[in-house]
């Protein structure tokens, strides 16, 4: 049996301006999906809405300390079941309620945006995870759970997921992000390959020592995507060809930076629709195959969102499992995917651009 949100006066209405403001955000996400099981569906809409707010709030204001604040005052009404007049908070207290998604997740996403709005950088890798661990490997952990996964090893999977995902980015964006003033490569590995960073983001360019701290970031990624199909057999069947997808395709683009000599600096990494096509392919295939097998445990940087979720209270009377979709339909939420993540990166550079030039106009 399907288990939607439960019903109140103002569900209805919350969820509809939810869905206006996807709309409004991402028209490729609003349109597939209509494709997800309705109990993923809505959470995931409603969802998408608050931390779309959360990051644009945070992005709006100078060091974005204010709106942390404020973002943290708003999830204490949502968490304590009296959320402020707003359609988000609402529906964000029933998605809470119903889920029982975990505080800690959502606390963690905002202390990541947080991090990003003060220019913060990284001394290390593992500090690295811990920034990328609060930016993605919350989506993957909170992905899982409105699935209905909860395992320790399968939520540890999902944000190792998306912890490589992030670093596959800033592998791939190196140049693009020094332009726009930020530095997101380890300071250590920098320092190692001889490289003073400041002096380099006055004039980025690609070296031989610029390469080398890029083919470890990609390392670090591609060992993390090796480790995801125990996760994803976890997962309802027809859930796997979408995750599969997300895995293959970024593990591609750091092919595609390895392939150009680690050079992410003068060009931007692209995976070509047809070579998209055939992944997706790869992708369902791969997850009619999958077996669960052995674990080795959460990153040290992941392992405060793996507790969170599996401490969390969540009935056995709630649980629920998703329902089938026919291939096609698979295929489709594969593509919606991808192009969700193109959506979020083209909104990404198109904010650095505007930070540059309001930078430009403040001289």
């Amino acid at each position: 049996m399907q288990r939607h949100l439960p019903e109140r006066v103002d569900s209805a209405r919350d969820l509809v301006a939810c869905r206006d403001a996807l709309r409004a955000g991402s028209k490729s996400f609003a349109a597939a999906s209509r494709l997800l099981p309705a109990r993923v569906r809505d959470a995931a809409t409603i969802l998408y809405s608050f931390c779309r707010e959360a990051d644009d709030a945070v992005d709006l204001h100078a060091g974005g300390v204010d709106a942390v604040a404020e973002l943290r005052a708003r999830l204490d009404g949502i968490y304590a079941g009296t959320p402020r007049a707003f359609s988000t908070d609402r529906a964000m207290a029933d998605v809470v309620r119903v889920h029982a998604l975990p505080r800690e997740l959502l606390d963690a996403l905002i202390e990541g945006f947080e991090w990003d709005a003060g220019g913060r950088r990284y001394a290390t890798m593992d500090e690295l995870q811990d920034y990328a661990a609060r930016v993605a490997g919350t989506i993957g952990a909170m992905m899982s759970v409105l699935m209905g996964t909860r395992s320790a090893s399968a939520v540890a999977r999902a944000c190792d997921l998306g912890v490589a995902m992030q670093l596959t980015n800033i592998a791939r964006d190196v140049g693009e992000d020094a332009r726009a003033g930020r530095l997101y490569l380890p300071l250590d590995a920098l320092h190692a390959a001889g490289i003073d960073s400041e002096r380099w983001l006055v004039k980025p360019e690609i070296n031989d020592g610029v390469r080398a701290v890029i083919r470890n970031v990609l390392g670090v990624a591609e060992a993390l995507y090796a480790k995801v199909d125990s996760g994803v057999a976890q997962l309802a069947p027809e859930c796997r060809p979408g995750i599969n997808a997300a895995r293959f395709i970024y593990a591609e683009i750091g092919r595609v930076v390895a392939n150009s000599n680690y050079d992410s600096v003068s060009r931007r990494a692209i995976v070509s629709r047809r070579r998209k096509v055939w992944l997706l392919g790869r992708a369902w295939v791969a997850g009619t195959r999958l077996r669960a097998g052995g674990d080795d445990g959460p990153l040290a940087a992941t392992r405060y969102l793996v507790d969170a979720v599996t401490m969390a209270t969540f009935p056995d009377a709630e649980r629920t499992a998703a329902s089938s979709l026919p291939w096609w339909h698979v295929r489709s939420r594969a593509l919606w995917l991808l192009d969700l993540f193109e959506q979020m990166e083209r909104r990404e550079r198109a904010a650095s651009l505007h930070g540059l030039m309001e930078a430009g106009l403040r001289r």
